[in-house]
């Protein structure tokens, strides 16, 4: 097994654990404090740094489990997701890059609206690149568990949008 290096190895995480944070905190503040809290846990853990199946997903399990549990006792409610947080859009106009900003708005919206396992699963996922073993880990689910519930995510924003965008609705 390679030796675990802080500085290479746990420290680059932290945007990783920052926006899994900031999706269940909804609050920059407490997202902040969260990565803090995760990296001194894991820092304190470092003895056992090489008994972990992958660093990463120990990290992010224990960054999910700090925000749920702050974010349970200030009763946090979804974080909109800001312009920030997206690519750059490749439209040519202003016209087209008005449509492109309205329908990454809804979008947004769309995912907010989903139950809170849902969300967390589409940001892994589609956000952050992780594999379904990896997000089953994360979540302590099964990665049938993750499937199923990505598909309907997407399923569901997927059909919110036509709808929307078919018929105003």
């Amino acid at each position: 097994m390679q030796e675990i290096s802080f500085r290479n190895d746990i420290l680059p995480l932290k945007d990783k654990l920052f926006r899994l944070a900031l999706r269940i905190t909804s609050d920059r503040a407490e997202a902040e404090d969260v990565v803090q809290e995760t990296l001194i846990r894991v820092w304190n853990k470092r003895d056992e740094w090489t008994q972990f199946g992958s660093v990463e997903a120990y990290c992010l399990t224990v960054a999910r489990n700090l925000a749920i549990d702050r974010s349970e006792r200030k009763d946090a409610r979804a974080v909109e997701l800001t312009p920030d947080m997206e690519e750059a859009s490749e439209a040519s106009g202003p016209y087209e890059r008005l449509v492109n900003k309205e329908r990454m708005a809804l979008i947004h919206r769309l995912i907010n609206e989903l139950p809170e396992k849902q969300r967390l699963i589409m940001q892994l996922r589609d956000m952050e690149g992780k594999s379904y073993k990896e997000i089953a880990v994360v979540l302590s689910l099964t990665e049938e568990q993750v499937k199923v519930n990505l598909f309907r995510a997407r399923q569901k924003v997927k059909q919110r949008f036509i709808d929307i965008e078919g018929y105003g609705l």
